[in-house]
């Protein structure tokens, strides 16, 4: 029995259940709760009214009583360079909140959770693990590319676009015709950003229908899915099996390897640690540089492929045939259970059906993992480059520092032209205390390479990324400077040395000469009020997750 109930206390329920039209025989049914992040500003979501209805069907007629609950599920896209952008990553520990919240509160027996993006999936994981209550995911499915000109188009070609407008590349109405075409249809943004990277997540770890991660959206392949989470849940509450039975540490391995093997999203060195910290689990950068080292990247899409999207991926065979591959040569836990079927199981459905879009591990596309994790005097615990959409030839990178104390100001100044190649742009005051909130760089990188210096620029900077971010970009500066890291004491001129193959990122200044500027250092104050002070005040590192739900010393390990 998932709930313990008092008489009074389930009679007194049921009289409100009784006022919405339950009956009383529905009313002895498991209360299984369908989570959605339902809303009309977000397209990535916008698909899953459908999949809610689908789902509660399935529930009832195999014996349970479905409540659907709306909660958070904002896109990240829709603020980008604004001052809303530093609420995106605050709201994956609301959305894990409003999970507790709405289990907890109404005592679900089950819960199918519906999200699909950059914060919503990881947000719901974390809450989930913390409810432990029989719960399953199902994820939304990802968009169509766009087309224009017979190029394939993606939202973050508007932005570099617009740089490519300002800069006179492109006129006009070049760039309004890519941003009429770049977002086709309702789903997930077929790149490899945040987005998808964490429905993989959602995947590897077992809590969605196999194939889930790689499906398109509102296709009927992704509606008997639905039907699964749906016929799903039933069984696992009737069997009382909760995630925290079948998630482990090796389950967060083996998505570690995933996102290592596909040059999956910065951000994960964020959210993946953030939701093992819910079991208790300590899951560090350099465990992520370890696993990088011993998995090689074999499969990309954009922005680590030209051309290739999320289409070309399912095509292939999605997920699984990326975990098939590296299983081959005996590089994932194969032991590991799921919500839906084990992954041995998982990998033996699983079949590799374009070897150039996924290769095996003894052919890779690059002999490590897509991220780095670089250490230094700037940085001295961690920052996080994604290598896999660097050009092999500025591997190693020297030049002098622009400072700028905002993505804001930065980006001016990159329309501006006032940063020319060789710089090393050292944005910061963007980190989780800093901002606060550690709103994405995405706008300036994209005017990076909109103006074509993607090889001849860098940024580093204690900010994060869009998954979708190419070139020289270095995020989750730690300490950040609100807290008085080194990157806080950089001054305009100073040489920055970047060697992305020995991991280091030093600035050219002796420790005599930053003991002198730390002396006078005073950490900006940007505005904040309300959640995002709440935020600031709670929030831990971006070493260790950037989540104001830090490890959980309750669970036994």
């Amino acid at each position: 029995m998932i709930r313990e109930w008092t008489e009074e206390a389930l009679d007194h329920r049921n009289a409100l259940l009784y006022a919405m039209g339950v009956t009383q025989e529905e009313a002895t049914r498991p209360v299984i709760g369908v989570v959605n992040a339902w809303n009309e500003m977000n397209p990535g979501h916008y698909d899953l009214k459908e999949a809610a209805d689908i789902i509660k069907k399935q529930i009832y007629v195999n014996g349970g009583l479905p409540r659907e609950l709306p909660i958070t599920g904002i896109c990240d896209g829709i603020c980008s360079n604004t001052e809303g952008d530093r609420y995106t990553l605050p709201s994956r520990d609301l959305v894990s909140t409003e999970v507790e919240t709405v289990a907890e509160l109404n005592r679900l027996d089950g819960m199918v959770l519906l999200a699909s993006c950059d914060k919503v999936v990881p947000g719901m994981i974390m809450g989930l693990l913390r409810v432990n209550i029989p719960a399953v995911m199902l994820t939304g499915g990802y968009m169509p590319p766009g087309r224009w000109n017979d190029k394939m188009l993606t939202l973050t070609h508007t932005k570099q676009a617009y740089a490519a407008w300002t800069s006179g590349k492109i006129g006009r109405e070049e760039y309004k015709e890519i941003v009429r075409n770049a977002c086709p249809a309702p789903g997930v943004c077929p790149f490899m950003g945040t987005a998808n990277t964490m429905c993989a997540m959602a995947e590897v770890l077992g809590l969605t229908p196999d194939g889930n991660a790689a499906v398109r959206a509102q296709s009927e392949k992704w509606k008997e899915m639905a039907r699964e989470a749906g016929d799903r849940i039933v069984t696992l509450v009737q069997d009382e099996i909760r995630p925290r039975d079948i998630i482990t540490l090796e389950s967060f391995k083996n998505v570690i390897r995933y996102v290592m093997a596909t040059g999956g999203s910065t951000n994960s060195l964020l959210h993946i640690p953030a939701a093992a910290a819910q079991m208790g689990y300590t899951i560090t950068p350099e465990l992520f540089d370890t696993i990088s080292r011993d998995i090689p990247l074999i499969s990309t899409i954009y922005p680590n492929h030209p051309t290739y999207t999320m289409e070309d991926f399912s095509k292939a065979g999605g997920v699984s045939a990326v975990l098939k591959e590296l299983d081959r040569a005996g590089k994932i836990d194969r032991n590991i259970q799921g919500m839906f079927c084990t992954m041995k199981e998982k990998l033996e459905k699983a079949e590799n059906l374009n070897g150039e879009q996924i290769h095996p591990v003894d052919a890779p596309i690059m002999k490590q993992g897509g991220l780095a994790i670089l250490h230094g005097n700037i940085g001295t615990k961690s920052a996080v480059l994604k290598f896999s959409a660097v050009d092999t030839r500025v591997h190693c990178f020297e030049g002098k520092a622009k400072v700028y104390d905002s993505q804001d100001d930065g980006w001016k100044a990159m329309l501006r032209d006032e940063i020319h190649p060789g710089d090393v742009v050292v944005i910061r005051y963007e980190g989780p205390k800093g901002a606060p909130g550690m709103p994405h760089l995405e706008t300036f990188m994209a005017a990076v390479l909109g103006k074509g210096l993607g090889a001849e620029i860098a940024l580093v900077t204690d900010g994060r990324f869009s998954g979708a971010t190419g070139g020289i970009a270095i995020g989750h500066v730690s300490p950040e400077a609100y807290e008085g890291g080194n990157i806080a004491l950089i001054e305009d001129g100073d040489r920055i040395c970047i060697d992305i193959d020995k991991r280091s990122l030093i600035l050219d200044v002796t420790e005599k000469e930053l003991a002198k500027r730390r002396e006078n250092f005073r950490p900006v104050e940007k505005p904040s009020g309300g959640y995002l002070e709440i935020y600031r005040r709670n929030v831990n590192t971006s070493h260790e997750g950037a989540t104001i739900y830090g490890r959980n010393k309750n669970i036994q390990q």
